[in-house]
């Protein structure tokens, strides 16, 4: 089972360290934090000093998930869209590189959903993802995100995908 908590400091390391190439990187979306190799400064500026890079100050919502032996196994973030508290949208999202392919971003992302949906009150959730990353592609639709649209974007065209309730 995973649960969810809030972002803290000491997480930038554990984040970073799953962040070992320039494809994890990329498809993560780090060009928001500049060049290769991030560290966990970069990563703990953008979220605690500049807010995730969102305008509205209570916008930006970065979560650590752990397991049932309280490890951190992923993370991700959620961002209101265009103000409306009821569109939300999912963002950053990573798993430790040593356990992916065992379903525990999926159930990351499920505890996000729920959450947002029954917790903050969401109506949408949306998510993209680079049209190259099939695997994160697959679990966001294993997930029912449905494909909305593509964006032509560098270095990769974005899948815009979302979930309604």
């Amino acid at each position: 089972m995973i649960r969810l908590r809030p972002y803290k400091e000491c997480d930038a390391e554990v984040i970073a360290g799953w962040i070992r190439d320039e494809d994890v990187f990329l498809k993560w979306g780090g060009l928001l934090f500049g060049d290769f190799p991030i560290s966990a400064k970069i990563i703990d500026d953008k979220y605690r000093l500049q807010n995730g890079g969102c305008e509205e100050p209570d916008n930006f919502y970065p979560w650590i998930a752990l397991d049932d032996e309280d490890r951190i196994v992923g993370h991700f973030i959620m961002r209101y869209l265009n103000g409306d508290k009821r569109v939300i949208r999912f963002g950053w999202v990573i798993v430790d590189d040593s356990i992916r392919g065992k379903g525990y971003g999926t159930e990351m992302l499920r505890t996000g959903l729920k959450y947002a949906f029954d917790v903050l009150g969401a109506k949408v959730i949306s998510i993209g993802v680079y049209e190259n990353n099939e695997i994160a592609h697959n679990c966001y639709k294993k997930l029912g995100f449905e494909d909305k649209s593509v964006t032509e974007k560098e270095p990769f065209n974005v899948i815009e995908m979302e979930i309604k309730r």
